[in-house]
């Protein structure tokens, strides 16, 4: 007969509270069992002593006798220092799903453009502000232009007015 040492549901609904058991595996979940060897109330806060109670000598026995605890009653175990129990590892539980996986690539590839955007952006800036520099005395010329044709204009309206002086 395969033993187990399980958790066996009672209290009532959305208030649970379970006892700790020694069954048959083949048994159900909270049908006959062959001996309650402690309890556990996780309404409880965690630090509280009332929350997992364990009668350690029988724990002992049953496991020496080859039961089985299930994961939740081997946690137990281990914290009350019982048996040892090997930490898991799954590396893919922290992995994204591929719709996460498809969203961060196109942020990503925003991210990628509007960072292209702003270099062209600067660049732009860059050639606009050395472009003025050099185009502004282009600029300057015509002016000048502009003012030395004006001057024999004036220069001559001068003349003018002196000869009708005269």
């Amino acid at each position: 007969m395969a033993v187990a040492i399980r958790l066996s549901r009672g209290g009532a609904k959305k208030r649970p509270y379970y006892r700790i058991v020694v069954a048959d595996s083949r048994a159900a979940r909270d049908g006959k069992y062959l001996e309650q060897i402690g309890t556990y109330n996780p309404m409880l806060p965690k630090d509280s002593g009332e929350r997992v109670k364990l009668d350690e000598d029988r724990a002992r026995h049953w496991l020496s006798v080859g039961a089985t605890p299930s994961d939740r009653v081997h946690r137990f175990f281990d914290a009350a220092g019982i048996l040892e129990r090997e930490q898991r590892n799954n590396p893919k539980k922290g992995e994204p799903g591929e719709a996460a996986k498809e969203r961060a690539e196109e942020k990503a590839a925003k991210v990628a453009e509007a960072e292209e955007a702003a270099k062209a952006a600067e660049e732009e800036a860059k050639t606009a502000a050395a472009a003025p520099a050099e185009e502004a005395p282009a600029e300057e010329a015509p002016a000048e232009d502009a003012a030395a044709a004006d001057a024999p204009a004036e220069e001559a309206a001068a003349d003018d007015a002196e000869a009708k002086a005269e």
